[in-house]
C-alpha cells in the first residue's frame, strides 16, 4: 500500500514535467523531456533507440554522441496499465531504493510516464540467473532489498489479496475476437473457479508466517542488471572478479512498478517461477530441491546480516523458507494469470498474453498438486 512506502526526507524530489509522450509518434515528446533534463543537448543530435524485451510498458533509450554513456530512460507506460500499477506507489518504491544504492536516479515523471538513469550492464538470461556464479548474488541482493526499513513505524503489510482481488474484478469476461474468445470460454478456468481458488490461497498462504518486507515482486531475467564494470560478460556465461578477497556485489534490480510491501516468500518463489523464461515457457526449469536449498541459505545469511542478527542460519530456518516459497510461488502464478487476462484485453504491445494467462493457471494448478502438501516443520 502506498502508505506504508515511507520515502527518507533526504531524498532528492522528483520534478513533474507537463509533457505527454505518443508511443506511436514519441521523438517529440521526448525531446521536450530532454531539453528539460539535458538542456546542453542539441535536438539533433539527440539518438533514440527502442528497448523491447519489456511486455507492460515502452522503453526508450535517448543519449547524444557515438557511444551510449549518458543515456535518459524514458518509459512510456502501457494502455490501461493504471488498472494494474500504482503509479504513486512505484514513484515512492523508485526513491527508497535510490536512497538506499539499490536503484538508478528517477529524473522525472511526466502525464503517461517517467525518466530515469540508465544502468550500464547486461539483462541476464534464464541460464545466467540458475548459473553458481550469479545466484548467490541474486540472493544476497534481494535480502538487501528485504531488509530495508521503509515504513516509518508502521507495521507494514501486504496488499497481495486486495490486488488480486481488484484484478479479478477487471478481468474480462469475453473478446470481440471470436478466435480469443473461443480461447477464453475453452482455456482459462472460469470466473466461478478462480474466485474458489483465490479464496483457497489467501487462507492457506496467510497461515505461513511469512514476514512481509519491502518486495520488488517482478524479478524476471530482463530485470536483473549485471554490470560490466564489476566482472565480464560472455555469452553463454557470467563471471565476476574478485576485490580484496571479496566478491562485490555487481547485480542490480531494474523496473520497480509492482514494488511494495509483500510477503518475503512471494518475492522469492515468483523470482523462482521466472527460472522458466518469459518469451520460450519451460516450467521444467524451475529449481530443484537442492538447488533451492542453497540459494534459499545464501539468502538468509545476507538477510540476517542486514538484520543484524549474525548470519548463522539452520537448516530448519532454511527448510521453513522452502516451504513458504514453494507455496507462495503458487499465488505468483495466479497473480500474473490474472494479470495476462487483463492486458490480452488492453495491451498494444505485440505479445500472446492469453496465451501467457493459460501458461500461468495451468502450471498453477499443476504445481498445486505438488506443494499444497508441503508441511512447515514443527
Amino acid at each position: 500500500m502506498a502508505n506504508y512506502i515511507h520515502v527518507p526526507d533526504e531524498a532528492p524530489a522528483v520534478p513533474k514535467i507537463d509533457v505527454t509522450v505518443d508511443e506511436n509518434d514519441y521523438r517529440s515528446g521526448a525531446l521536450k523531456l530532454i531539453k528539460a533534463l539535458r538542456p546542453s543537448w542539441k535536438p539533433s543530435e539527440v539518438k533514440m533507440k527502442f528497448f523491447t524485451d519489456g511486455i507492460t510498458n515502452k522503453l526508450l533509450g535517448c543519449y547524444a554522441g557515438a557511444v551510449m554513456q549518458d543515456v535518459v530512460l524514458v518509459r512510456i507506460y502501457g494502455n490501461k496499465t493504471e488498472l494494474l500499477v500504482d503509479r504513486e506507489n512505484e514513484v515512492k518504491s523508485f526513491r527508497v531504493l535510490h536512497a538506499h544504492r539499490c536503484a538508478p536516479r528517477l529524473y522525472c515523471t511526466f502525464n503517461n510516464g517517467l525518466c530515469y538513469e540508465f544502468l550500464q550492464g547486461t539483462a541476464l538470461e534464464p541460464e545466467h540467473i540458475r548459473s553458481q556464479a550469479v545466484f548467490r548474488l541474486i540472493a544476497r541482493q534481494l535480502a538487501k532489498y528485504h531488509a530495508i526499513h521503509a515504513h516509518n513505524g508502521w507495521m507494514p503489510q501486504s496488499d497481495l489479496w486486495l490486488k488480486m482481488g481488484k484484478y479479478f474484478a477487471l478481468i474480462p469476461k469475453y473478446f470481440k475476437d471470436p478466435e480469443q474468445n473461443a480461447r477464453l470460454s475453452m482455456e482459462v478456468p472460469s470466473p466461478q473457479c478462480l474466485r474458489e481458488e483465490l479464496v483457497w490461497l489467501q487462507q492457506s498462504l496467510s497461515m505461513l508466517g511469512s514476514p512481509v518486507v519491502l518486495c520488488h515482486n517482478d524479478l524476471l531475467c530482463k530485470n536483473i542488471i549485471y554490470n560490466k564494470e564489476a566482472g565480464s560478460y560472455t555469452k553463454n556465461h557470467v563471471s565476476i572478479f574478485i576485490h580484496n578477497g571479496a566478491c562485490k556485489s555487481n547485480v542490480k534490480f531494474i523496473d520497480y512498478e509492482y514494488a511494495g510491501y509483500n510477503y518475503q516468500a512471494y518475492d522469492i518463489g515468483n523470482h523462482f517461477n521466472e527460472f522458466a523464461g518469459l518469451n520460450e515457457v519451460d516450467y521444467s526449469h524451475y529449481p530443484k530441491r537442492a538447488f533451492q536449498l542453497q540459494w534459499l541459505r545464501s539468502y538468509l545469511e545476507a538477510y540476517k546480516e542486514h538484520k543484524g542478527q549474525g548470519s548463522d542460519v539452520s537448516d530448519r530456518e532454511v527448510e521453513i523458507l522452502y516451504v513458504q516459497v514453494n507455496q507462495f510461488a503458487l499465488a505468483s502464478h495466479f497473480f500474473w494469470g490474472l494479470w495476462a487476462l487483463i492486458q490480452a484485453k488492453f495491451s498494444t504491445i505485440d505479445f500472446d498474453f492469453l496465451g501467457y494467462a493459460v501458461l500461468r493457471f495451468n502450471q498453477y494448478f499443476k504445481m498445486k498438486i505438488e506443494v499444497a502438501e508441503l508441511n512447515l516443520p514443527k
